[in-house]
């Protein structure tokens, strides 16, 4: 007798949930936030820490028709970053690139600026990583941070994520070469520490 292996259920990115930190809540994206993602998507310095390369000015239409489309995506979830404090729209937190084969996503975020520093993003990362471990059964989430960007890999480090390697020259940006860590964080090790590392004793290198 042959033993079949059990294929994972399929993640619902279909539904878009709600989650509630202490600093942010993470919500369903919408055209209506559009207005308040424009600061983040025309700034030049979030373009450099990102590594987005844009061909002129971003388009407010082509951005409503795109952040209109998010509900029915059925293989990633965009969801708005709100801080609960002004209610005020303050980025965007995805997880796209879904493999179902190996059960993974990759994983980005975009805030506007000024809210950089402030524990925001760190916890909105915790938060929509949480939800694609226990809500979306993955079982590794993975990102790419550039070296000039060294804040945001801390910020990455709090919730668990691990350095993996080195792309070289992944990026050209004005002239220069920057290279990229790759970063993943995966099932065994979030259910163990919750997104929290350092206060289950286990410390970034």
């Amino acid at each position: 007798m042959v033993d079949h292996v059990r294929s994972a259920p399929r993640p619902d990115f279909l539904n878009k949930p709600s989650l509630r930190g202490e600093q942010v809540l993470l919500r369903p994206v919408t055209v209506d936030d559009v207005a308040a993602l424009m600061p983040m998507l025309l700034d030049a310095e979030a373009s450099r820490l990102t590594g987005s390369h844009h061909d002129g000015v971003p388009d407010e239409g082509r951005m409503r028709a795109w952040y209109g489309s998010r509900a029915e995506q059925e293989d990633r979830l965009d969801l708005a970053v709100v801080e609960q404090v002004t209610g005020n729209v303050i980025g965007e937190a995805v997880l796209n690139e879904w493999d179902p084969g190996n059960e993974s996503c990759n994983f980005r975020i975009y805030l506007v600026p000024g809210t950089y520093g402030c524990g925001l993003g760190t916890e909105a990362t915790r938060l929509i990583v949480g939800y694609g471990f226990e809500g979306l059964g993955l079982h590794r989430i993975s990102l790419e941070v550039y070296t000039f960007n060294p804040r945001a890999r801390r910020a990455y480090e709090k919730v668990g994520f691990v350095a993996e390697g080195v792309l070289r020259d992944a990026l050209l940006w004005e002239g220069e070469r920057v290279d990229a860590t790759v970063m993943s964080i995966l099932a065994p090790e979030w259910f163990q520490h919750g997104g929290r590392p350092e206060a289950a004793g286990h410390a970034s290198d």
